[in-house]
């Protein structure tokens, strides 16, 4: 790896690292939480204006949102909505910037986050967000939505966050003329004995395997923990977070030898690419697979290239389902406190989460949808969320802490740089010793 590749991938890790530095400062200050709730006032009229924070901005994930605005507008033809979006995949710069709003007294209306420890750590523990508990009872959300996730948004007997929708994190999606161009055929699973040879078929055609897109920090860090459910499976998975599995076992290694020898596949320009530029290369055929959430769906669906794209869980991984949860939150001292009730019921509805399903690319988070609305890809996802178990992601936040998610982060920079298989895996074994593993953890292996 040249030493312009090798700069890029390490000054994105310090930028996090010092993100996440600052996050466990302000976690840790409770003066600090209670001074922003003090400072929050209302500051405009509460029939205005709804201003929205998130990190959707590519083309399926934008399309998405516009979904739930029209949906607000529908109930709120007043008001003003403010798309106060970031760009960066997994909220990579959107966090950052919503802290310093945050830390400053000056929350938007609403924000998305995910459930599980990054949402505990970073909003609920410092006191950014009130609870939604009355919400959930008000429109019966408590019968619409799994227990499984209604337990991921719960902290001392109080709900905190709205879900909107579940992506899978473990799915392969491939270009089927590139294959096909190469004699090669994909079944209803994928198997890293069967993908390696296909790799080689590929390799010699002078067409990358894997399209990867790691200037996107989230990338990588998730492709290694599909590798890791491959290997272990769902509960020596789960495990590892909770602190049954050692990082030191002898499957963990498995998963970081896979790992090492699949970088070898990967396009050359990977750490100058995002995730929706890795996916873009797939569809134009100049690598054969990417692994990715389905949130990548929402773009394929969104540049009508469904009938070019397929898809099949990330080898070894059929028998699990990686839930990446979105949801909305109601912020302390919200600017509009009214309004930003009003957009949790819409985007808390059947209707806006059916329509907004579609073009994000995931399936509604309630259980009480029209599955007749749904074919192709989503009817595959529901079917896989019905029928096999659950993990949580530690790319997206569910299941590490902020400090060992960034470890993990860390870590992966560097093992990319040179595939040091024993150096990962001590990193890995000390990171989950400083974040201390083992402590109260609730459904799923997520730490309450």
């Amino acid at each position: 790896m040249n030493d312009q590749l090798r700069r890029a991938l390490m000054e994105r890790a310090i930028s996090r690292r010092g993100f996440v530095a600052g996050s466990a400062a302000l976690a840790v200050s409770p003066l600090l939480a209670r001074g922003v709730g003090a400072q929050a006032t209302p500051s405009r009229d509460a029939e205005a204006k709804l201003e929205i924070f998130s990190w959707w901005t590519s083309g399926g994930e934008a399309a998405g949102l516009d979904q739930l605005f029209a949906a607000f507008k529908a109930t709120s033809p007043n008001v003003e909505i403010v798309n106060a979006a970031v760009a960066g995949g997994a909220g990579s710069n959107a966090k950052i910037a919503l802290q310093t709003r945050l830390s400053g007294g000056q929350p938007p209306d609403s924000w998305q986050s995910h459930p599980g420890q990054e949402r505990f750590n970073l909003y609920v523990d410092p006191g950014y967000t009130e609870t939604v508990t009355a919400l959930f009872e008000e429109q019966g959300w408590n019968d619409a939505y799994p227990q499984g996730l209604i337990d991921q948004v719960v902290k001392d007997n109080e709900k905190y966050l709205v879900p909107v929708g579940i992506h899978r994190g473990n799915v392969m999606f491939y270009n089927k003329k590139a294959l096909s161009d190469n004699g090669i055929e994909v079944g209803d699973t994928l198997s890293w004995d069967q993908f390696k040879p296909a790799a080689d078929t590929l390799k010699a055609a002078g067409v990358p395997a894997l399209g990867l897109g790691d200037k996107d920090t989230f990338a990588a860090p998730m492709f290694f923990e599909n590798q890791l459910l491959g290997v272990l499976g769902p509960e020596a998975y789960v495990g590892l977070w909770d602190g049954k599995t050692p990082w030191s076992d002898a499957k963990v290694t498995t998963a970081i030898e896979d790992f090492a020898w699949v970088i070898d596949y990967l396009n050359p320009d990977h750490a100058a690419l995002t995730w929706d530029g890795a996916l873009d290369v797939v569809i134009s055929g100049k690598a054969a697979f990417t692994s990715m959430g389905d949130w990548a769906w929402g773009n394929v669906v969104n540049q009508k290239v469904e009938d070019q794209i397929g898809y099949v869980t990330h080898p070894g991984t059929d028998g699990a389902y990686v839930t990446v949860v979105d949801g909305f939150t109601l912020p302390k001292g919200a600017p509009d406190p009214v309004n930003s009730a009003n957009w949790l019921r819409t985007v808390g509805s059947v209707s806006a989460q059916e329509a907004f399903a579609p073009y994000k690319g995931c399936i509604p988070a309630r259980t009480d949808i029209d599955k007749s609305k749904f074919s192709g890809y989503f009817t595959w996802s529901i079917d896989a969320l019905a029928s096999v178990p659950s993990v949580p992601s530690m790319a997206h936040g569910a299941a590490a802490s902020p400090q060992f998610q960034q470890a993990i982060f860390d870590a992966t920079v560097s093992f990319l740089v040179d595939k040091d298989v024993a150096a990962y895996q001590k990193a890995l074994e000390q990171g989950a010793s400083d974040a201390g593993i083992g402590g109260e953890r609730g459904p799923n292996g997520i730490m309450l």
